[in-house]
């Protein structure tokens, strides 16, 4: 596969995951584009990246962005020193990318820790670090319940990686995480619901 014949998202996930790893700052892809390499693809002008970058970094990183990305550089620094997030738009693609600083968070360590490398294209340079299944199921059950339990996409993306991967998840791994995220309710029902499907 040429690099021509990948998609925007992930053309410009390899781009920015370059240019993280030149300033020597850990990540993973997260989010729906993470949920899609471990369950069904969908598609998404998004591309979500948790980063273990510390504010020092901020000013380089952005320097490295530009001109390709549109980013601002208080709005980054404040993200980073506040553990919010913030995003960089891919000016020629108009791919957002969101990314959000790992900061202290003990569930973001275990999910860098934990990283998988994955191959998303044809050539030897084409792959990134991605979160894992049982990370993503975990990390989407949560915004499912912080988004009061609507996101029918969130739900989907859940009981995708669920079909998918079936008997290679980690049960003992998730069921200790979300037990400690508190999510546990949904992780059993969301298992039980894929089951069925």
């Amino acid at each position: 596969m040429t690099p021509e014949a990948l998609p925007d998202p992930i053309l410009v996930a390899l781009d920015f995951a370059s240019i993280l790893d030149r300033l020597e700052a850990p990540y993973l892809v997260g989010g729906s584009l993470a949920s899609s390499m471990h369950g069904e693809p969908r598609s998404t002008l998004d591309v979500d990246f948790v980063v273990d970058l510390d504010v020092t970094k901020v000013e380089s990183l952005v320097v490295e962005l530009q001109p390709a990305y549109y980013v601002d550089v208080d709005t980054a620094r404040e993200a980073v020193r506040t553990t919010t997030s913030f995003n960089a738009i891919h000016l020629a693609s108009a791919v957002k990318v969101d990314v959000f600083p790992a900061g202290t968070d003990a569930f973001n360590a275990e999910r860098l820790e934990h990283r998988v490398r994955v191959q998303v294209g044809g050539e030897p340079s084409q792959w990134l670090f991605v979160d894992t299944a049982e990370h993503s199921i975990l990390r989407k059950l949560e915004w499912y319940r912080r988004g009061g339990e609507q996101s029918e996409r969130q739900w989907r993306d859940v009981l995708s990686i669920w079909r998918v991967q079936g008997s290679r998840l980690d049960r003992s791994r998730m069921t200790l995480w979300a037990e400690r995220l508190g999510v546990s309710d949904l992780l059993t029902r969301s298992e039980a619901e894929a089951q069925k499907l």
